[in-house]
């Protein structure tokens, strides 16, 4: 039987660690810290270091099994090698349903931004179909470009600090506003769960791991340098934003960073805030194509998906038939839906996802092993507790798209 054509290794570390970034600034500064404060109140910073923690203990695993098994497909991967089919394509489907949704979330986001009224929905496919022809022509195409929607974001966020703590600046009492625990432990780790949504873009890292660069070192450092840069940035925003609108300011509106610099002396910076957001959302939807064309590669590599969506480009080294087909999907989800409230949803899907991670890790050998297990452990625990308290509907959607996804596979077993 002849080996699938493997993808191009093209990325180095920064790149890599770029990817990570553009993926996880993008998705959560503009979008997660609303319906935190609004489960958590100011506790919203407790729920950040939770899931800033279990981001840490998946992301050690993803990165002890990526060293292990660098090619494309990320976890759906590692929970083939390591659990079976079964847990492989649990994770694998998770990823792909959940991450659709947050794409088409994200490009909705930036119609939203840089839309005219009425044309929210051309806007954001258009956005889609071109992102899809870079991803298309390349992976270091799809490098380049995110290292300048990565550093046209940061720069962005530092004038909306410096305009925020500029004039008088906002006041600090704010930030504890009736107290961190004020809304208690179940809004405060249903915040978590919502935040972590933000923290899922280091995933993107290891579904790419058949295009790094010494796959073994880099994967891995790339993981932790994204995830601890983001983790800052996610820190002093929370704090600006909490310190400026307090906490019902920010649960009761949904463009809270371009309101806080709206609220003091330098309000001028707001149109460059709101430029930013529209460059973080595509950022995100960048690097969102790119990790789904890849699981989709490996999940059709093993029949999970159709077959037809395991070719890559002879020319650019892409799953140009899987990045496709997901545009597609992604196109028809804007059309027809309004995911406002895909945060909740794709968490489920990837928490889940993490879950078979952690498991997956815990079961590797003591030659593979860079952590320590209690890290796995600590990780799956999470991963169950912040799934069990999103919000219901999330769960309720989440359920119900696992249990087409079972059905799906079983009847494909039945007809092969």
């Amino acid at each position: 039987m002849n080996n699938p054509p493997a993808l191009a290794r093209r990325l180095g570390t920064f790149d890599a660690s770029l990817i990570g970034l553009g993926s996880m600034i993008g998705a959560g500064v503009f979008a997660a810290f609303t319906p935190a404060a609004a489960a958590a109140g100011s506790g919203l910073l407790v729920g950040l270091v939770v899931a800033a923690f279990v981001a840490f203990c998946n992301a050690t695993s993803s990165a002890q099994l990526a060293a292990a098994y660098p090619t494309s497909g990320g976890t759906y991967v590692y929970g083939r090698e390591r659990l079976g089919p079964w847990p492989g394509f649990l994770a694998g489907w998770g990823f792909v349903i959940g991450k659709t949704a947050s794409a088409a979330a994200m490009a909705m986001t930036f119609a939203a931004y840089a839309a005219p009224p009425g044309w929210e929905r051309p806007v954001a496919i258009a956005a889609v179909v071109i992102l899809t022809a870079v991803n298309y022509h390349g992976v270091t195409r799809t490098a380049g470009l995110t290292r300048i929607l990565v550093i046209a974001v940061l720069a962005a966020l530092a004038v909306a600090v410096a305009a925020c703590w500029g004039g008088s600046g906002p006041a600090l009492d704010n930030v504890l506003g009736e107290g961190l625990l004020a809304n208690g432990w179940y809004g405060i780790l249903q915040s978590a769960g919502l935040l972590f949504f933000a923290f899922a873009g280091y995933a993107r890292i290891a579904t790419m791991g058949e295009e790094v660069m010494e796959p073994r070192r880099t994967i891995p450092q790339a993981i932790i340098i994204a995830l601890g840069i983001t983790v800052v940035v996610y820190a002093v925003i929370a704090v600006t934003l909490l310190s400026a609108l307090g906490p019902d300011g920010v649960a009761g509106n949904p463009t809270p960073l371009a309101a806080a610099v709206e609220s003091g002396t330098l309000a001028w910076a707001s149109p460059v805030v709101r430029v930013g957001a529209a460059v973080a959302s595509l950022g995100a939807l960048l690097a969102l194509i790119a990790g789904l064309g890849r699981t989709s590669l490996a999940m059709a590599r093993e029949h999970d998906l159709p077959h037809a969506l395991a070719a890559v480009h002879p020319r650019y080294k892409v799953p140009h038939r899987a990045e496709l087909t997901i545009a597609v999907v992604i196109c028809l989800v804007i059309v027809v839906a309004d995911l406002r409230g895909a945060i909740g949803f794709s968490s489920f899907g990837v928490l889940l996802y993490y879950l078979v991670a952690n498991i997956a890790a815990f079961t590797q050998p003591d030659a593979d092993r860079r952590y320590p297990k209690v890290l796995q452990v600590l990780g799956a625990a999470a991963c169950v507790a912040l799934v069990a308290t999103l919000p219901p509907l999330s769960v309720a959607l989440g359920v119900a798209m696992f249990v087409v996804g079972i059905v799906y596979r079983m009847v494909r077993l039945r007809t092969r």
